[in-house]
């Protein structure tokens, strides 16, 4: 797990989120979590590449999310990997997504799971699906990107 600098750790990312879709706005909302799931995701047991969240009677509800038994969790309640969590967000935000997802064909994703002080949290975005040219262009662009970097770097160790 990796810590940012403004002192939080994170879990898990997903990458193919950022890939697939141009993001346009995100949030971070917390996690409801049962049971020794909090454990799980301190050995970082968490899979988020299919994930995806939706608007349930007024609440966030994300989708698809793996998390992985704790090893050392009791036997007698057995774990649900894949169950639908609930996330924590101001109603206010809630409307605010609402609106969005009714007026624009967006959808609603789950960018990166992460520990901020002792709570789980969850970056979660708006986002517009990319086509395949799209998803080619974002690419080369940003090989340009780190090619332009690597020249700047080399042409600053020359002198």
């Amino acid at each position: 797990m990796a810590t940012r600098n403004d002192g939080t750790t994170v879990i898990a990312t997903n990458r193919v989120a950022r890939r697939d879709y141009e993001i346009l706005d995100t949030w971070e909302a917390g996690v409801v979590l049962r049971g020794a799931e909090v454990k799980a995701l301190r050995e970082a047991k968490v899979q988020l590449a299919d994930s995806y969240a939706r608007l349930v009677d007024g609440e966030v509800w994300v989708f698809g999310i793996g998390i992985t038994a704790y090893s050392h969790a009791s036997t007698q309640v057995p774990p649900e990997p894949q169950r639908d969590r609930k996330l924590l967000l101001h109603r206010h935000q809630i409307d605010v997504i609402r609106d969005r997802l009714a007026r624009e064909r967006l959808s609603l994703v789950p960018l990166s799971m992460y520990f901020k002080g002792s709570r789980v949290k969850i970056e979660l975005a708006l986002a517009r699906g990319r086509k395949q040219v799209d998803k080619r262009q974002a690419i080369a662009q940003r090989e340009a990107d780190l090619e332009a970097r690597r020249e700047m770097a080399r042409s600053g160790k020359r002198r």
